[in-house]
């Protein structure tokens, strides 16, 4: 029965957490617009490359070539 002054407080403020984070994507407007990330990986266009990845991102003549195996 003593475990219950714990818990009950615990759980009170584990709920409050959890509301103001959903609260909190609400208003950031997470949630705004789900058709268009649903649709988004179904189209054509070209990934976009952050600039600092822009390095890392083989070219056509880098992945034409075949890799022995090692």
């Amino acid at each position: 029965m003593d475990i219950l002054y714990l818990l009950i407080p615990i759980s009170t403020a584990l709920v409050l957490v959890i509301l103001g984070v959903f609260g909190w994507a609400v208003f950031r407007g997470q949630f705004d617009d789900l058709e268009r990330e649903g649709t988004r990986i179904l189209g054509d266009e070209a990934c976009r490359v952050d600039s600092d990845q822009a390095s890392q991102v083989p070219t056509a003549e880098q992945s034409s070539t075949v890799h022995p195996k090692r």
